[in-house]
C-alpha cells in the first residue's frame, strides 16, 4: 500500500504518528513524507526563539534559510529512524499558508497526488489552532475528492500536541486507535532529532508528555500506548 503523509512543517508527522510510521514502513508499506511549509521562519529569529515582531531583515532572513536548511537535515534523520526515505520539501511560508491561495496549495497536492498515486493519505485536524494546519487540511479534503481515476480511498487527519488541543473550544474527536506499544521508542528517538523544536515538560512538544499522551490514548483504547486519528472519508466498494 502506498501512503502520503501531508503535514505542514518539519516535527508534525512525528508529533502527529511517529509511531503509525513506523508501524506502517515495518510492515512493508510505501511511505512519502510531504512538508509543505519551511518552518520557524515565522518566529522572525535566529536562536529559534518566538519574537514578538512581524517584520525582519537580510541578514536575520539568511541566518533562518540557513536554519530551514538545517531543520530539512533533521527531517533526513528522524525520517530514517521511523524507516522512510521518501521525503519531499515544499517551500510555502512558515504559518502563512492563509496568505496563499487554496488554489495553489491544492493544485500543488494534487500534483503530488498524481505522481505518487497514494491509497492512504494522512493530513492534520481541521480543529486545530495553527493556521497551516487547518489550510493544509481543507486543501487536502478537495485535492482527494472522489474522482474515477482518484486511487485514494483513505483520508485520515491527526492531531499535533501543542497545536490541536489548543483549538478551543473545538475538540478532536478520534475515531481511529493505531496500538503503538512497540513503535513508542522510535517515536521518541526521531522527536530527538528536532534538537531545536522540543520543549521542556510540561509543553506539549516536550518528550516526556509525548509519552504521556501516547499512554492517554492507550488507556482510551485498551492499549500500553496509542496514537489517535479520525478518519475523514472511507471509499469502499465491498464489505
Amino acid at each position: 500500500m502506498k501512503v502520503l503523509i501531508i503535514v505542514a512543517h518539519p516535527d508534525d508527522e512525528v508529533l502527529g504518528m511517529g509511531g503509525t510510521i513506523r508501524k506502517l514502513t515495518q510492515a512493508g508499506h510505501n511511505v512519502k513524507i510531504v512538508i509543505m511549509a519551511t518552518g520557524i521562519t515565522s518566529r522572525r529569529s535566529v536562536n529559534y526563539k518566538n519574537l514578538q515582531t512581524y517584520d525582519t531583515n537580510s541578514k536575520i532572513q539568511k541566518t533562518m534559510d540557513i536554519q530551514v536548511k538545517q531543520l530539512q537535515k533533521d527531517t533526513i534523520r528522524s525520517s530514517k529512524i521511523l524507516g522512510v526515505k521518501d521525503i519531499e520539501f515544499e517551500d510555502f511560508p512558515d504559518n502563512e499558508l492563509d496568505t496563499i491561495s487554496n488554489l495553489e496549495i491544492t493544485k500543488k497536492i494534487e500534483k503530488i497526488i498524481s505522481e505518487y498515486n497514494p491509497e492512504t493519505v494522512f493530513t492534520h485536524s481541521k480543529f486545530d489552532i495553527n493556521v497551516d494546519h487547518r489550510v493544509l487540511y481543507n486543501a487536502t479534503i478537495t485535492a482527494t475528492r472522489p474522482r474515477n481515476k482518484s486511487n485514494v480511498k483513505d483520508v485520515i487527519s491527526f492531531e499535533v500536541p501543542s497545536s490541536t488541543e489548543w483549538d478551543f473550544p473545538s475538540q478532536f474527536s478520534p475515531n481511529i486507535f493505531i496500538d503503538i506499544s512497540k513503535e513508542l521508542p522510535f517515536k521518541l528517538k526521531a522527536l530527538k532529532q528536532y534538537k531545536t523544536e522540543i520543549e521542556k515538560f510540561p509543553h506539549p512538544r516536550s518528550l516526556e508528555s509525548l509519552d504521556i499522551i501516547s499512554k492517554r490514548w492507550g488507556t482510551v483504547s485498551g492499549f500500553n500506548a496509542a496514537e489517535a486519528f479520525c478518519l475523514v472519508r472511507q471509499l469502499k466498494n465491498k464489505f
